[in-house]
């Protein structure tokens, strides 16, 4: 007997190995991944459910308006995503169905198509969350335009309903299915990008150049802020409480390091600088290896082991007479700092006690979410002439018309909407945006031409029907991440969708590779109508960066209690007005040269800008860990006096 179980435990290890393997993997899968494929499967459940209720053509149109609203679906909280893909749905149902019924008059579709891309496109006047739903109206011009004249406006626009509510119905519950996976990934993602920020400043103390350091900044602000939305507004229960500790902890750290950057300038060039330097890039390469750890750890759910010991002091010699002799303590004592709050990450995943210095109460850290009302006085502000995104909005409806009317001259259109698909996709609100999504547009298209010849020789009309779904979650998932894989996606999607909604016509990959070059050239061209460039915002910008500064400046040096959490969300307005000066300073790089800004000079202010939160940062910390040695009369008046200057 024992003889056979043992046979029976042979057999079984393999697919018991197979399992753990597969469910490794799966927990190893990103945000972006895992959303994707959340928006395939709910896409086969509208397929399959409509066409079990009235056959596979019904079911190709509700599709239609499940992709409308799987847009909007991302790594979201269950009551939010549902809003959102249900506007997102119901907006791209009402575009398309002015289409529908303006597919007779040419002219009054070229002129409406316009009119519609103006008016979703004023929708960014609510920032970027505004940015799905709005493009799920004009996704719906271009789809609707592929219907055929025989189907009819009013069943098409029903059909596509009910894939918008059958679709918004999957979201809410998928999302409620993977919303604590969800948050994992988000905090893990803030951590890995802490990680890079280091490595950035590793190399910039070895190379000097900051581009790396402000992408990487720019990185770690969307990080922090996706999962502060996802981890703060929820019930304080053990995993929860973890999760906020250690977001809290990637927002401390990030303070430390750019107080870590304090005084490398007084180092001077000689060898003893160049030798202290390496050191400090070496130890926060390591820090940064550490980081990565927890980031697996958090990921896969294996606790991490303790990270190794850093240090930059070990026989490094120096005169006794050299003034950087004091300096030296003060960088080993910040990398230490830095190694510290680290090592106490790598605790709290290990589940150890975490810091209550971290802990807030629930409307406390609810502050920190992105605001998610849609008020109208915001859209108001954004209707003067010179406003950026009224003026994107007047670009977009103009290059959309135009793309329409071209499309319908030109001699090889019998597709014209591939054509006002490109210049959608392509025309973003920036010329450096624009030029990106140009050239990776091409690219993944020709890819996506490619893929699609062959699955028309491979696959039969039934597994092309299955792989249309696929395709869609594939250009969702990674459309904000590698957008050669999206264009690629969706050049299969949109050559099957026209083959499926009209079969036995064969795949049109040349028009669809000439139509993107057309429409990729003429959405750059038009790049330059009422162009918004960088030196227009750069003075707004600089001046938020001044006040949010002076407002953080007033508050870092307090001592009062209660302040702790005012003191955050100000040091967090501080970094986000920074940001926005760095990133509009690097939009400006692809701009024509007469009108960028002074790169120099706005470097210059934001590394200034950087030294003083270093500075106030140094301070705020020194009071938060010494605030018992802090009692005193003669501290009090020291600090009063530094708060008043």
């Amino acid at each position: 007997m024992t003889h056979g179980r043992g046979q029976r435990e042979r057999a079984l290890a393999p697919a018991v190995q197979r399992r753990i393997l597969m469910w490794s993997f799966a927990r190893r899968l990103p945000a972006h991944v895992v959303n994707g494929l959340a928006v395939t499967l709910g896409l086969l459940v509208v397929q399959v459910s409509c066409a079990l209720a009235s056959g596979a053509a019904a079911a190709q149109i509700a599709m239609t308006g499940a992709i409308y609203a799987s847009l909007p679906h991302l790594a979201d909280r269950p009551g939010r995503a549902g809003r959102r893909v249900l506007a997102g749905g119901l907006l791209g149902c009402a575009a398309g169905a002015v289409v529908l019924a303006l597919r007779s008059h040419p002219v009054a579709l070229g002129i409406s198509i316009g009119l519609v891309a103006f008016a979703v496109m004023l929708a960014m006047a609510w920032g970027k969350k505004a940015g799905p739903i709005a493009f799920a109206a004009v996704l719906a011009i271009v789809f609707s335009m592929a219907v055929p004249p025989s189907h009819s406006a009013v069943a098409t626009t029903g059909w596509c309903l009910a894939g918008v509510l059958v679709y918004a119905a999957w979201a809410v519950v998928s999302t409620r299915v993977l919303e604590r996976r969800y948050r994992v990934l988000a905090v893990a993602s803030a951590i890995r990008a802490s990680a890079d920020l280091l490595r950035a400043r590793a190399t910039l103390l070895a190379e000097g150049s900051p581009w790396a350091w402000v992408r990487e900044e720019a990185a770690l602000a969307d990080r922090l802020d996706a999962a502060r939305d996802l981890v703060f507004p929820t019930r304080d229960t053990p995993g929860t409480h973890r999760d906020k500790t250690l977001v809290l902890a990637v927002m401390e750290l990030r303070d430390v390091l750019l107080a870590s950057a304090l005084d490398l300038d007084r180092l001077g060039d000689d060898a003893f600088a160049v030798e202290v330097r390496a050191r400090l890039a070496g130890a926060l390469r390591a820090i940064a290896g550490a980081l990565d750890a927890a980031h697996d750890a958090l990921r896969t759910g294996v606790a991490p082991a303790e990270p190794p010991p850093v240090a930059i002091d070990a026989d490094l010699a120096v005169d006794p007479d050299d003034p950087r002799r004091r300096l030296l303590p003060a960088l080993v004592n910040r990398v230490r700092h830095l190694a510290d709050d680290v090592a106490s990450i790598h605790r709290v995943l290990r589940g150890g006690p975490d810091d209550a210095a971290l802990s807030f109460a629930p409307a406390e850290l609810a502050r920190f979410v992105a605001d998610d009302r849609w008020p109208l006085a915001t859209l108001r502000e954004d209707l003067d002439p010179d406003s950026p995104v009224l003026r994107h909005a007047v670009r977009v409806g103009l290059a959309l018309s135009t793309a329409y009317f071209l499309a319908r001259a030109l001699p090889w259109a019998t597709h014209p909407y591939w054509i006002v698909l490109t210049v959608a996709v392509v025309l973003r609100g920036t010329l450096d945006q624009t030029i990106a999504r140009r050239n990776q547009r091409v690219v993944g298209t020709a890819i996506g031409c490619a893929l699609s010849l062959l699955v028309a020789g491979l696959l039969p009309p039934a597994a092309s029907r299955l792989l249309f779904p696929l395709a869609a979650g594939t250009a969702h998932a990674f459309v904000q991440v590698r957008y050669v894989l999206t264009a690629s996606a969706g050049t299969v999607m949109a050559l099957l969708q026209a083959h499926l909604v009209t079969p036995g016509v064969p795949f049109a990959a040349g028009e669809r590779l000439a139509d993107t070059v057309t429409g990729a050239l003429l959405a750059w061209a038009f790049s330059y109508v009422l162009p918004s460039w960088e030196r227009r915002r750069l003075p707004v910008a600089i001046a938020r960066a001044h006040e949010d500064l002076r407002a953080y400046a007033r508050l870092a040096l307090s001592t009062s209690t209660g302040v702790d959490i005012d003191q955050r969300i100000a040091r967090q307005r501080a970094y986000e007005a920074l940001e926005a000066v760095s990133a509009a300073l690097q939009r400006s790089a692809v701009e024509p040269r007469r009108v960028r800004p002074p790169a120099r000079a706005v470097l210059g202010f934001v590394d200034e800008a950087q030294r003083l939160m270093a500075h106030l940062s140094s301070v705020r910390l020194l009071l938060v860990r010494r605030r018992t040695q802090l009692e005193g009369a003669e501290a009090r008046a020291a600090i009063a006096d530094a708060r008043a200057a």
